[in-house]
């Protein structure tokens, strides 16, 4: 049944997504650039509703009044794709993410992707591709916007801890911003290169903005990685107390 619901949601992306993105092709030239946003988030809300009925795949927030009100960096765990569709449909304002500019050439997600006003990052650019990202970060948080980071870089597995990255924590200091941490269990129902989704609860957890005038960039990593960590492990212990009950040598 699980395989057949699964599926049945990759259908409903290919079905549905097509026509969604040729519309918003059609509508964004005589769109405002906030107006696209939200047109494009309504396809995320709509895969919510989706999985919800389909997968059985909900969720619930902790911590939502911690969300600022101005500007902010948000850096969040990183385990499936779940976070990344839903969080421009559950956040109060406009999310910028910081994506590879090869992503554009992605057809219908790319093409769409490049006619709203995210931040990309063109590698081929060297020391000088941050410079850009600051650069696209601050005239979109200027406008509303939040600008939003996976500090591990790519998806870890439930129970697993990547290397957190400091480019996140540069960034809100370069801008002036704090950074607000965020933890889920996304990759419970989501697991990463998994086609089979799994019913239940992702829990959300919004933790308290970290001010970064003053600090290092070390610094900021470091209280991120500590209060998302610890706050996985609270959300999710079953997750992590079997992997880390496995002695050490067992692990190598």
């Amino acid at each position: 049944m699980r395989f057949i619901r699964s599926l049945l949601l990759l259908i409903y992306f290919v079905v549905f997504t097509v026509p969604y993105a040729i519309a918003c092709f059609i509508a964004f030239p005589f769109m405002r650039a906030d107006n696209r946003y939200w047109m494009a988030a309504g396809w995320c809300a709509s895969t919510l509703h989706v999985v919800r009925w389909l997968n059985g795949i909900r969720y619930r927030i902790e911590g939502f009044e911690n969300l600022p009100d101005g500007p902010a960096v948000l850096l969040s765990k990183h385990q499936s794709a779940w976070e990344t569709l839903a969080f421009p449909a559950l956040m109060p304002r406009p999310l910028c993410y910081v994506f590879k500019r090869e992503l554009l050439f992605v057809p219908f997600f790319g093409w769409a992707l490049g006619m709203l006003k995210m931040v990309h990052i063109d590698r081929k650019e060297g020391k000088y591709a941050f410079n850009s990202v600051i650069k696209q970060g601050k005239a979109r948080m200027a406008e509303g916007a939040w600008v939003i980071m996976f500090p591990e870089g790519t998806r870890t597995p439930t129970g697993k801890q990547g290397k957190y990255k400091t480019g996140g924590p540069r960034f809100a200091i370069a801008s002036g911003a704090p950074v607000v941490p965020i933890a889920h269990n996304a990759g419970r129902v989501w697991p990463r290169n998994s086609f089979i989704k799994y019913p239940g609860i992702v829990t959300v957890s919004i933790g308290k903005p970290i001010e970064t005038t003053g600090l290092t960039p070390d610094e900021v990593n470091t209280r991120v990685e500590t209060w998302i960590e610890a706050e996985m492990r609270r959300i999710d212990p079953a997750a992590y107390s079997a992997a880390e009950s496995t002695p050490a040598a067992a692990r190598i």
